[in-house]
């Protein structure tokens, strides 16, 4: 149910919370500006800094052993399922192949980058240090350095297709400015990389390579049967960028391939999911925070 008015008494409690903005859903990463955590004395910024929007899902993400527990048991039933795919030329995981017969092409697995191969909790820690929220330039600091480590179970599988002959590719919304520093990172971390074809595809990298990866995918599909799609977001399987109950409609619409042909990895930080409990008209702070308190669902009568 709603909330009602018990939202406009819990706002006056959120303003703390308001003034660091949420991450961005349109990207793949966090952002912070580090130089920034020296100016303001610990003591000082503490109780405020414990109020930031991310702290528990970033400390979840950073601290938990179940976060590790998931990742790793995602990325092994990805591990399981692929020989299965392999030996049915009939399989694809991609709804851009529906129809087409791709049976005589070379297989190949598709993988989003952040959250889903590179972990970058460490950036948005320091956001949460910092104070701050997301900022392009900052965040384009962080790929440079070229430090995210793997997320855990994503080498091993990756390793594995690659041992079976089965092409790698990483479709991810970091920019196209971004991506010999990702190539950097994937290779500091051992995952592999083709060095014939390139197989990192950033947004803006050819004209009509937007947010949406349907795309990409399209591009893949045309060379390669594309056996297992892995993310951390509706998007990198279908374009999902959608109403909150049109994506539900959705999940249970190809609640077959979850777990089978799709390995979605946990990301309590940031994504698409949040877009979409919002409509239009929300455009401020206090809006959107009304809205997430307004999709809360306390099962009261």
């Amino acid at each position: 149910m709603r909330v009602g008015t018990r939202v406009v008494r819990l706002l006056a409690s959120l303003a703390l919370v308001l003034a660091p903005a949420a991450c961005a859903t349109s990207r793949e990463g966090p952002g912070t500006d580090a130089a920034s955590r020296a100016e303001v004395p610990e003591t000082e910024r503490a109780p405020d800094l414990a109020e930031h929007p991310t702290l528990f899902a970033t400390l979840w993400q950073q601290t938990a052993a179940e976060y590790s527990a998931a990742t790793m048991q995602a990325y092994d039933e990805a591990s399981e399922v692929l020989p299965l795919a392999l030996a049915d030329s009939g399989w694809t995981a991609a709804v851009e192949q529906e129809g087409d017969d791709f049976s005589t092409l070379p297989p190949a697995v598709v993988l989003d980058v952040d959250e889903t191969v590179l972990d970058n909790s460490p950036q948005q820690a320091r956001t949460i240090l910092a104070g701050g929220s997301f900022d392009p330039e900052v965040w384009g600091a962080w790929v440079a350095e070229a430090r995210a480590p793997a997320v855990p179970g994503a080498r091993e599988f990756l390793t594995l297709a690659d041992s079976l002959g089965v092409a790698v590719f990483y479709v991810t919304n970091r920019d196209q400015p971004l991506e010999e520093a990702t190539r950097r990172n994937l290779e500091a971390e051992g995952l592999p990389l083709d060095p014939e074809v390139d197989t990192i595809l950033s947004r803006g990298e050819r004209e009509g390579w937007g947010s949406d990866k349907t795309s990409r995918r399209e591009a893949i599909a045309e060379r390669y049967r594309i056996v297992l799609l892995v993310g951390d977001d509706f998007n990198d399987f279908i374009s999902a960028r959608l109403p909150r109950e049109e994506r539900d409609r959705l999940v249970e619409r190809y609640r077959d391939r979850w777990g089978d042909r799709w390995i979605m990895i946990p990301n309590p930080t940031y994504g698409s999911w949040e877009g979409a409990l919002y409509e239009e008209a929300d455009d401020t702070p206090e809006e959107r925070a009304r809205r997430r308190l307004e999709s809360l669902d306390d099962m009261r009568p």
